[in-house]
């Protein structure tokens, strides 16, 4: 019998009715982790996908310089700010990792399989969270430059990293800014260092999910702050020069965040539902253009 290609979707399992079990994990664990995501990033070399999403950075900068912002002091806060929104733009690596596990098809249109999940609301909920967690900061990170420079004052980049670093306002910038950009990611990190995964993985809420990621923290603190941090240097060390490296780092780390996932969550061997794609009626022109939102339930007399 023919099969369709939506029939190989990978469904989460059925509603938990308990918490995910959290391992304890190691160093090894990380490197073991970080080495499949760069196994997958070979073999799906899916950084195609994300060069995408260095315009919508550059776009927000240009946006933030056409309402009287200058572009350059958000330079760092937008590098810095990335790690806030990374686990929400590489959620369809997640699903790629999953299906290379199972040996399915991996092709770049799988990415988007999520459209399918159960647990779509979900994910849809806490990416809201996490982009409103990346807006609060861009605004902070700009009230901190005001607080110390004159925000209508426009300078070159050398001009600007020259009275950063060389006077006591630009001091205070490095200093509180980046003692604030760091709450902000410690926040972002305890709600979804290992959510998405999660709630792809199984059909689980979004309380579920921030949940299990907070404890997956508090039981491996060092190791969870290992990854905190070489993720964050990654996605740093990526978005220069122009969020050009961000075309691979962002891939690699979302494989490897998969990897990780799979080593610090006991796996759920729950069956999971088969997908069935709902029949498309019949269209036509006169239905048109409420055809394009409600399928026609007329059938062909013929």
């Amino acid at each position: 019998m023919a099969q369709t290609a939506q029939t190989d979707v990978i469904l989460p399992t059925e509603p938990a009715r308990e918490l995910p079990v959290v391992r304890s994990i190691g160093v090894a664990d990380l490197r073991d982790a970080l080495a499949s995501g760069v196994d997958d990033f070979r073999a799906m070399p899916t950084h195609v996908l994300f060069l995408s999403l260095i315009y919508p950075l550059i776009g927000l900068g240009l946006f933030a310089a056409t309402f009287g912002y200058n572009f350059i002091p958000l330079l760092y806060p937008l590098a810095a700010g990335f790690a806030l929104i990374g686990p929400l733009a590489a959620i369809g690596l997640y699903e790629l990792s999953r299906r290379r596990e199972l040996g399915l098809d991996t092709s770049w249109r799988h990415a988007f399989d999520i459209i399918h999940s159960p647990s779509l609301r979900s994910i849809a909920a806490l990416g809201a969270i996490l982009l409103i967690i990346f807006s609060v900061w861009l605004a902070v990170a700009n009230a901190i430059y005001a607080a110390n420079f004159s925000p209508d004052e426009q300078m070159g980049l050398g001009e600007f990293v020259r009275r950063v670093l060389g006077t006591p306002e630009g001091q205070k910038l490095i200093v509180v800014g980046n003692a604030v950009g760091f709450l902000f990611a410690l926040l972002a990190f305890a709600l979804s260092v290992i959510s998405f995964p999660l709630l792809l993985d199984r059909n689980v809420g979004v309380a579920v999910a921030i949940i299990t990621s907070i404890r997956v923290i508090l039981r491996n603190p060092v190791t969870m702050a290992l990854w905190g941090l070489l993720v964050a240097g990654a996605l740093l060390l990526g978005s220069v020069p122009f969020f050009i490296g961000l075309a691979v780092v962002m891939p690699v780390l979302g494989h490897s965040t998969w990897h990780l996932y799979r080593k610090v969550v006991e796996p759920d061997l729950s069956p999971r539902p088969e997908y069935h794609p709902r029949p498309r009626g019949i269209r036509y022109a006169a239905d048109f253009p409420v055809s394009l939102f409600v399928a026609s339930s007329r059938k062909d007399d013929t």
